[in-house]
């Protein structure tokens, strides 16, 4: 992980998850699982850690949720099937606040959350994009 790199996860309020990520446990994951049992679960771990589930679409695979204790926090999940019995989850989650700095909540928010995702469903790995296509 580069200067540039530190600096902005420093001075963030936000964080996202994606296929070529700097940080392996920000790296998109996959599950053994349908997009329909991922979408639950996703609904479920944020349930459970305090969220309102405000949108959720199945067709688009997209869940956004908003805290509703706490720090203001804003997550959106995409969920998309690569192959049949392989999901692929993303995270965007957005802390508001009026310092240029959550602190790292946000990356830890999502990091746990992962782990409580790879909990409740059969977790292939990390970064398998050009590997399933």
């Amino acid at each position: 992980m580069g200067v540039r790199d530190t600096f902005n996860r420093v001075f963030s309020t936000r964080t996202e998850t994606g296929e070529v990520h700097p940080s392996k446990e920000l790296q998109t994951r996959y599950y053994k699982t349908s997009k329909d049992k991922a979408m639950k679960a996703v609904e479920d771990v944020l349930k459970k850690r305090g969220f309102a589930i405000k949108r959720s679409e199945e067709e688009r695979g997209e869940i956004v949720g908003q805290s509703t204790k706490g720090k203001k926090v804003l997550i959106v999940v995409s969920v998309i099937t690569v192959k049949p019995f392989r999901t692929a989850v993303d995270f965007s989650c957005a802390t508001e606040t009026s310092l240029p700095s959550d602190f790292g909540s946000s990356r830890k928010l999502t990091v746990s959350l992962y782990k409580e995702l790879d909990d409740a469903l059969p977790y292939i790995g990390s970064a398998l994009g050009s590997e399933l296509l």
